[in-house]
């Protein structure tokens, strides 16, 4: 616990006031940002600023330039106060007086020192790195000694510390209860978006910006001699423009074909949006010998309960069209299915004018059950009939049987 003192002692509502190491640690963790108070000439100033915790020590991120670390350098170091709060919803109460807000919130008074020793001043660095993403510091480039020279970083030894929280829902004056306005909470919560990459960016999406997903609905990384299927981004795009650049590729599918990078970064962008619902699991198919991103494919249809998915939305450019790459990734969608996932059925839709899909689908040793009439409408405003196949979790060994010999064919 930390002990209350004259600047961290509240005057009203003091039952929001709490003291708790712990709690204290957990909110300056969680949070990215936050505010730093302080003085200059007699001046207030607040300067809003990236933190980091390491053990009961503070540390404020800043340029060398900047006032509050010019302050710093003196033998007396800074006094600062520094606040982090996080919003978690909005009161409406039936009376404006008491509409409020739920929040949690910690306040840290003292004395801020400069760290001028090039261990430490690495170690915090390193620190915030790590807390935007853990695995980050080892996935990107370390500052030159230009780049920490310009870098300054203050401590504060966490000791004045208070934490004020408020929960719960409307609290309106009993006589109030009865008026006819709605009240409740509108809870607020900070979640990450869609990660887009920035300009001539072609690395995949790291693990560690990945959604964590149960595993039906995981796009996991799924490597062959041949082929790898990796998550499917927004990276992907220029390399898919160039791989599929042709008629043939896209005379069944549901869509024209694009006219450059933009359309297609519109379809990743519609399949990755089915993903975030729950609705596709997408990947991008890369050659294994070259490295080259040649097409993608995906599970849709995905249904836990009763162990079955679909396997679809697949482009692969020509010249891997009946080539190991084909086989591989079909054997390793079908071996996620079956052998990860204990799938008891997977099932393919193909328009009925696509022969040539529907010979492959065919070759991979699946069932034709039907004809779905009018099942969806194609790039042309006519209505596509789809024929559907099938295979189970019995038939998987003969399968996988049969596409191992025909992947060592290909080879040979």
């Amino acid at each position: 616990m930390y002990a209350p003192t004259a600047r961290t002692t509240a005057t009203r509502t003091r039952d929001r006031m709490h003291y708790d190491r712990a709690t204290a640690h957990a909110l300056l963790d969680e949070a990215y940002h936050c505010a730093l108070a302080f003085t200059v000439d007699g001046e207030p100033r607040l300067l809003p600023t990236l933190h980091v915790r390491i053990g009961d020590t503070l540390y404020l991120h800043g340029s060398t330039g900047s006032r509050p670390l010019l302050a710093a350098r003196g033998p007396a170091g800074l006094p600062v106060c520094v606040a982090v709060t996080h919003l978690d919803g909005l009161v409406y109460a039936r009376s404006q007086f008491h509409h409020s807000a739920n929040y949690r919130s910690v306040v840290v008074h003292g004395t801020a020192r400069l760290v001028d020793t090039l261990d430490e001043k690495t170690t915090v660095l390193t620190a915030l790195i790590e807390k935007v993403a853990a695995g980050r510091s080892a996935d990107s480039r370390p500052p030159d000694r230009r780049e920490l020279a310009e870098t300054a970083v203050l401590a504060l030894p966490l000791r004045e510390v208070s934490v004020r929280l408020r929960t719960g829902g409307v609290r309106d004056e009993p006589a109030d209860e009865v008026l006819p306005y709605w009240a409740g909470v509108v809870p607020l919560r900070l979640t990450p978006g869609r990660p887009e990459p920035a300009p001539g960016v072609t690395a995949p999406l790291p693990a560690y910006l990945r959604p964590a997903r149960p595993a039906w609905l995981d796009p996991a990384v799924l490597r062959g001699a041949h082929v790898v299927l990796e998550p499917l981004d927004l990276a992907h795009a220029e390399e898919l423009y160039a791989a599929t650049a042709d008629p043939q590729v896209w005379q069944h599918l549901g869509g024209p074909q694009p006219a450059d990078v933009a359309d297609i970064r519109r379809i990743v962008t519609g399949y990755l949006d089915a993903q975030d619902r729950g609705e596709q699991v997408c990947w991008a198919q890369r050659c294994a010998t070259t490295g080259a991103v040649v097409g993608t494919t995906s599970y849709y249809e995905v249904d836990p309960v009763r162990r079955s998915l679909a396997i679809g939305y697949t482009w692969l450019g020509r010249p891997w069209w009946r080539t190991g790459v084909n086989t591989e990734a079909k054997l390793l969608l079908l071996g996620r299915a079956f052998d990860e996932l204990d799938a008891v059925r997977v099932v393919w839709h193909t328009d009925v004018r696509n022969e040539r899909s529907q010979r492959a689908i065919e070759r991979l040793g699946a069932s034709r059950e039907g004809v779905l009439r009018r099942h969806k409408q194609r790039a042309d405003g006519s209505w596509r009939d789809t024929a559907q196949y099938s295979m189970i979790a019995d038939e998987w060994p003969g399968v996988q049987a049969r596409l191992r010999e025909r992947l060592h064919a290909a080879e040979g």
